[in-house]
């Protein structure tokens, strides 16, 4: 197996997060969710610190991925590529990690933030409002990123306001 072999392994198995991507229906509907696992095993390793930094550490590699997966293609946002939402579900999930951690409890205990996140994030990234549809339509692996970064940043904000007028009501 060559260098260049090696890579493309590596770009696929990063672009759609171990296959995951290939799920059908919905693929980044899956995504999202493969997301949520796999960012509490990393907030239970080593914190809301650890969580936070493995959003641009995940985007980057995600980015690379993306780059390397869609050379020469006429499609540079093939429905296999979830790395985006996984980047995305996490930022949308951050204000509800640190929520917990500030808290010092679960972040099960966090649930209705946890679906709030979730549903907010698939809602912004399927309807592409505003910046995220701008971002979408750049046609290359930065657009592909950097819709979901900002359909994950709205969510995550959505997600504080909520949390901020429903704790400021009860």
């Amino acid at each position: 197996m060559t260098q260049s072999d090696l890579k493309q392994v590596w770009a696929k198995i990063t672009a759609t997060v171990f296959y995951v991507g290939y799920m059908k229906p919905a693929p980044g509907t899956w995504g999202s969710l493969a997301a949520l696992p796999l960012g509490y095993l990393i907030y239970a390793i080593g914190g809301v610190w650890l969580f936070a930094l493995a959003i641009p550490a995940a985007y980057y590699k995600g980015y690379l991925a993306t780059k390397w997966m869609t050379e020469g293609a006429d499609n540079h946002d093939p429905s296999e590529i979830v790395i985006d939402e996984v980047v995305g579900q996490w930022i949308a999930l951050l204000p509800v990690f640190i929520g917990a951690s500030h808290a010092g409890v679960s972040v099960f205990a966090l649930w209705p933030g946890l679906i709030t996140a979730f549903a907010l994030f698939r809602l912004f990234d399927i309807t592409k409002p505003g910046p995220v549809g701008w971002a979408d339509r750049k046609d290359d692996a930065t657009g592909v990123m950097l819709d979901d970064v900002i359909a994950g940043i709205l969510a995550a904000v959505c997600v504080m306001v909520l949390a901020a007028v429903w704790h400021g009501l009860t």
